[in-house]
């Protein structure tokens, strides 16, 4: 009996610690790189294929230190858009892989190019502990419940509005988490995801420069909700810029990239640590890459 209590304490303090923490910072591409990987609705939202990968990890290089690596393809066609996404998440003991295909639909509503935008992705999700760095028994009958777990039909569903300046969007990921009660209680897990933005050209031409202020509502399973707000800062027509957002988890998040003829994109950021972390480590560096052949 004592194994199995420590055992569920090591398992709770890792997952909370790590696999909680990587949804109150989410993969900051989300905000704009690649807002498809919150949200169906923007898969396809340009016609031609795009393809992002990203990859974050703790600035302290600590043993099970949380990992998250996430690939996605999508592509636009006339009013329809078609994406793939894999994401793999470790976390000290517990490792996620989802993997979702995607289906959108973009509805011009006005001349001047607005358009509403529906999104819904099916897949499947697959968790797991390594039982391979456990200190401990690994034939504990605790962890092998946990791992006994059959892979999961799981799946996102969003809406959006578009238009030259102003973006609306609402997305309810992990549907399966939201609406069905899990046998294992977690604490993490995003709930839902809202967000504004309005993009302001302040110059045009080669040399444009254009500003795009975001504001950015979440939950996350038994946390506070998230409240985000910053800005991107575009330069020589969008192909150099500067992000910053603070989150009121009590942190932050700053990047810079690089979007050479809006089609080879390189991006890295950089993540402070939530409050109720600072003491422990530091924050998180982000990659991000991109290759655009819709242009």
């Amino acid at each position: 009996m004592k194994t199995i209590q420590k055992t569920l304490l090591l398992i709770a303090f890792v997952t909370a610690a790590g696999t909680a923490r990587a949804q109150l910072n989410p993969l900051s591409s989300q905000y704009y790189i690649n807002q498809y990987a919150i949200n169906p609705a923007f898969a396809g939202e340009t016609d031609g294929l795009k393809i992002n990968g990203a990859y974050r990890k703790l600035w302290d290089n600590i043993p099970g230190a949380p990992l998250t690596q996430s690939i996605t393809a999508d592509y636009g066609f006339n009013k329809v858009g078609i994406g793939l996404t894999f994401n793999n998440e470790r976390a000290g003991l517990q490792r996620e892989t989802r993997v979702m295909g995607s289906y959108a639909y973009h509805l011009k509503v006005s001349e001047s190019g607005a358009r509403l935008n529906f999104g819904v992705s099916l897949g499947f999700t697959n968790q797991r502990l390594e039982t391979a760095d456990l200190y401990g028994n690994p034939n504990d009958p605790t962890v092998g419940q946990y791992n006994e777990r059959k892979t999961f039909l799981d799946g996102d569903f969003g809406v959006a509005y578009t238009s030259t300046g102003l973006t609306l969007q609402a997305a309810l990921p992990n549907l399966k988490r939201v609406f069905k009660k899990e046998s294992l209680p977690y604490a993490d897990g995003a709930t839902f995801y809202t967000a504004a933005s309005y993009l302001f050209k302040l110059s045009e031409g080669a040399q444009g420069v254009d500003l795009e202020p975001k504001v950015a509502f979440r939950g996350v399973k038994n946390y506070k909700n998230i409240l985000d707000a910053g800005a991107q800062l575009g330069f020589a027509n969008k192909q150099l810029f500067l992000m910053a957002m603070y989150h009121s988890s009590e942190s932050a998040t700053f990047g810079l990239g690089m979007d050479f003829q809006r089609k080879y994109l390189i991006s890295g950021s950089y993540s402070t640590q939530t409050s109720a972390l600072t003491g422990y480590t530091n924050g998180s560096f982000e990659l991000n890459l991109r290759l655009n052949l819709g242009h």
